[in-house]
């Protein structure tokens, strides 16, 4: 089978072909098998997309890592010849949380995760609700040929795709937290002091999970049994050549752009469910009425507007609800509107990251708490990841409920809003809910 490996990085000036076709839909599970690294899996609820391999990538590090990957991949997309409309090449892949995060080699679980990575699929499954299309990609003098070559490949491997069976959970033999729980009541203890001094309102402390596993973890299955326990998430994978996989289901938009229109969302404030509907709806009153909640909730609807106000004069808020997933309710704020000028997603990206779901307030105050307090890379955690097209439409999600898998580690992520009345008990409650998602999936 030919290598749909790393071929070009992105060059101004070469050509891009791609190419695709009509295919009947396969299992999700059975396509990641088929493919080469890099993969990855995105769904939204609309759509589902499978892919492996590269055409091209974009790698940027640093402060400038947002207007370094737009700029690159303008260039890119500049040159493409497609034979169809859900041919439309997309680049697919995400952000370190902080500007400082390189890619740290050796045995480090971030090893393959530089400060941004997007990655133009060589091959491509896009399912949506009433059809499949195979996409295939290539860069260079060649392209035309090398993309149609491919597609014709492809178009035979998925006819006789290999059935993979589904793999039980792995199993967990070990858990060890980073900070353990005293020294996580201690970081709440120092952040909510720092608030009450008012050197900050607001500061999101995470905490990592690492789980020695009693068998291999096969992130697919993972994603699948997520997809039916958490459908209204966006699930995700991503497999860097030479990496671990980073996954998740997250339930939170940053941010969507397509044509002048926009839609964001605040997500903050959490409860958990009830184990009946008397008891779920209690729980829903309590969150709703929670003066701590609700405080932390506002700041972030607050924050966005003022974020987003640079590239529009039309935001609408809705009105504030309740999401409710499997294990977790949270306080929800819907927000729309239209961009004043053709803004690149990108740029909203960068605008908006990181929120104060994930961050803190004041921005800067909040990250140098972080740096200050954690004692370990967040890596890819809690970042912006998604996709993007050449007219700069795309979908990005905050990359929470997630996890890192190499061989038989698993490193999960969660992360709590501190504000000046945080109860360390209570946060540390918290976290363990945010944990689940992930965590029943390999147990």
């Amino acid at each position: 089978m030919e290598s749909t490996g790393d071929e070009h990085a992105a060059q101004t000036g070469r050509p891009v072909a791609v190419r695709s076709c009509r295919v009947d839909a396969a299992s999700p599970r059975d396509l990641v098998s088929a493919l080469e690294c890099p993969r990855l899996v995105w769904a939204d609820g609309s759509e589902r997309i499978v892919a492996g391999g590269a055409a091209a990538t974009i790698t940027a590090d640093g402060s400038e890592r947002f207007s370094t990957v737009q700029r690159e991949a303008t260039a890119l997309l500049a040159n493409v010849s497609a034979d169809a409309e859900p041919a439309r090449p997309r680049l697919y892949g995400g952000f370190a949380f902080t500007d400082t995060h390189t890619d740290p080699g050796d045995d480090n679980p971030w090893a393959g995760y530089p400060g941004a990575e997007f990655v133009l699929p060589a091959v491509q499954v896009l399912e949506t609700a009433d059809e499949t299309w195979l996409t295939t990609a290539a860069t260079g003098p060649d392209s035309t040929q090398r993309a149609e070559a491919r597609l014709r490949q492809y178009q035979e491997t998925l006819v006789d795709l290999p059935t993979v069976e589904p793999s039980s959970p792995p199993g967990i033999t070990e858990r060890s937290y980073e900070p353990p729980r005293e020294d996580w009541q201690q970081e709440i203890e120092e952040a909510t002091a720092r608030i009450r001094d008012g050197q900050l309102s607001k500061v999101v402390l995470a905490q990592a999970l690492t789980a020695t596993l009693a068998g291999p973890v096969d992130p697919a299955d993972v994603l699948g049994r997520l997809a039916e326990s958490y459908p209204d998430c966006f699930q995700f994978l991503f497999e860097p050549v030479g990496a671990g996989s980073f996954f998740g289901a997250t339930p939170e938009r940053l941010v969507s752009v397509e044509g002048p229109t926009f839609k964001t969302e605040a997500l903050a404030g959490s409860i958990g469910r009830g184990e009946t509907t008397e008891e779920d709806e209690w729980l829903a009153s309590q969150l709703q009425e929670s003066d701590k909640n609700t405080h932390e909730h506002e700041i972030v609807v607050e924050t966005i507007h003022d974020q987003l106000e640079p590239f529009t004069s039309d935001i609408t808020a809705g009105a504030r609800q309740i999401r409710k997933l499997a294990n977790v309710q949270h306080l929800q704020t819907p927000i729309q509107g239209t961009l004043d000028d053709e803004y690149h997603v990108l740029e909203l990206v960068e605008a908006l990251h990181p929120t104060p779901a994930v961050g803190g307030l004041p921005p800067e105050q909040a990250l140098e708490t972080i740096r200050e307090t954690e004692v370990f890379d967040r890596g890819w955690y809690a970042a912006p990841i998604g996709w993007f097209d050449a007219d700069g439409n795309g979908t990005f999600s905050v990359a929470i409920r997630s996890a890192l898998a190499r061989e038989r580690k698993a490193t999960l992520f969660a992360g709590a809003g501190i504000v000046a009345d945080s109860d360390p008990d209570e946060e540390w409650d918290e976290l363990q809910l945010k944990y689940r998602p992930i965590l029943d999936e390999l147990v």
